[in-house]
């Protein structure tokens, strides 16, 4: 790996070279383009999430889903602007651990990572439910729990095969994906113009009524979208596999934000517009919402179509892509010993083999454990996305601001204050439960934390690595 000059003619590190400033070595497959990022990403995302959840933010939002997923882009760009900008600087597998650890100091930095562990723990785990509640659908009277410990066996065998595996099956499932989202605008689209459902029409009404907008309606809301959206910070974790340039992760996580975004906006404007102005949908409607809604449409067989895309898409596809995340995540936290060492093992495939089997043992004790509480795991997911999140942007403006004096006020204060007032409204207003369970969950880490402290394990901080070949005053780039 080669030193490169940027266009202002100063020189930087290539994204091997500082890992290993850092005093790593290359241990990961360095194979994952910029491309292969970007389709993670979106895997990671799942163009169709509303799917399975367009009743519940139906009735969250008073029928303005449309809305409550343009809100959500513009909450998560802030934190997708503020990951950009850290992965450049540190392109470690650690994610918020490694930004907010060396951006700030390690204390910070392990309850980040505690923080963000308790989202990537569960959202396996909510997968799998979510997946196992739809196999109820396809065979009634089957046992959720079989399923459930089928897609971790699935997804257990395709991690450790290698990223090589996990890059194939991500491009087969994305490719699924948008030719179903094709299908669904071509059956919408065809229902509205006919009138097949009865009171369906195109509107506007689910993208903006101002008699139904309120603060508190939609930060309700939100707090069960962004659950849709979380995902794209996870291409980060793959950033010592990447084999593009500094920025490659950054760009790649807002390009998929935005891609996804508008697969998200598109398809719960028609399925509003099929809803027909309905008030709500009742509880036992709620969670197939959007296949009732297409089954009207289409007064066909597709609603068990996309039944089973829903299944391969949340099931596999998305729960392999958050193992995989989570077990880089896993690998970084015992690499800089604040795990158990064991994790940080490395196959001869070169995936962290310890991790990800910790990680499908996990996901199975809690699926068998949350089978049936959807809404309990979905609300503890977004309290540790959301507290790592802030924790990303305070760690932006100490690390550029503070340590390396940047004048790029914009991206370096403006966007992480924004950003972290945004997520704080959103945090403050999640479920009460969610927010007890978070709380329990940073006392566990300051448990944990006070351990390894005691033990003598310390993460050096930023500026005890090799400085970066870019002087202080050239970070002044973009993303």
């Amino acid at each position: 790996m080669s030193i490169h000059s940027d266009s202002s003619g100063t020189t930087e590190l290539s994204s091997q070279q500082k890992l290993e400033s850092y005093g790593y070595k290359q241990e990961l497959k360095r194979s994952v383009s910029t491309t292969d990022l970007l389709i993670y990403g979106l895997i990671f995302m799942v163009p169709i999430a509303p799917w399975a959840i367009f009743g519940t933010v139906y009735n969250a939002s008073a029928g303005m889903v449309p809305l409550v997923y343009i809100i959500g882009l513009v909450a998560m760009i802030f934190t997708a602007l503020a990951y950009a900008q850290m992965a450049k600087s540190i392109p470690l597998a650690g994610s918020v651990f490694s930004y907010v650890g060396r951006g700030i100091n390690p204390t910070f930095g392990f309850f980040a990572g505690w923080a963000i562990l308790l989202d990537y723990l569960l959202v396996p785990t909510l997968l799998y439910v979510f997946a196992a509640e739809s196999m109820i659908g396809i065979f009634p009277g089957s046992a959720r729990w079989i399923w459930a410990l089928i897609f971790v066996a699935i997804n257990t065998i395709v991690n450790l095969l290698g990223i090589t595996s996990l890059k194939l099956l991500n491009r087969i499932f994305l490719a699924i994906e948008v030719v179903f989202v094709v299908i669904f605008v071509i059956i919408a689209v065809i229902a509205l113009n006919n009138g097949t459902i009865p009171g369906a029409e195109f509107t506007t009404a689910s993208v903006w009524d101002s008699g139904k907008v309120t603060g508190p309606l939609i930060a309700s809301a939100l707090s069960i979208a962004v659950l849709s959206f979380l995902g794209f910070d996870g291409i980060s974790t793959l950033a010592e596999e990447s084999t593009g340039g500094r920025n490659s992760a950054g760009k790649a996580m807002i390009i998929a934000l935005f891609i996804v975004a508008f697969f998200f906006v598109l398809q719960t404007w028609l399925a509003s517009a099929l809803a027909g102005g309905r008030a709500s949908f009742s509880d036992s409607e709620a969670g197939n919402a959007f296949f009732t809604l297409v089954q009207a449409a289409s007064n066909s067989g597709w609603a068990t179509a996309f039944l089973v895309v829903n299944v391969l898409a949340i099931g596999i596809a998305n729960a392999m892509a958050a193992q995989a995340a989570t077990s880089r995540l896993l690998f970084s936290m015992s690499r800089d010993r604040q795990l158990p060492k064991f994790l940080s093992t490395i196959n001869s495939r070169q995936v962290p083999q310890a991790a990800i089997l910790t990680v499908s043992g996990l996901s199975a004790i809690l699926v068998l454990f949350f089978v049936g509480q959807i809404n309990l795991i979905a609300s503890l997911v977004n309290f540790g996305a959301l507290f790592g999140f802030m924790l990303l942007h305070v760690s932006v403006i100490v690390h550029y601001i503070g340590r390396k004096k940047s004048k790029n006020y914009l991206l370096h204060l403006v966007v992480p204050v924004v950003g972290f007032l945004i997520i704080g409204y959103v945090l403050l207003n999640a479920d009460a439960a969610a927010k007890i369970g978070g709380l329990v969950w940073l006392v566990i880490g300051l448990g944990v934390y006070l351990y390894y402290r005691w033990s003598g394990r310390k993460t050096p901080t930023l500026g005890e690595e090799t400085a970066d070949v870019v002087p202080a005053t050239g970070e002044r780039g973009g993303l």
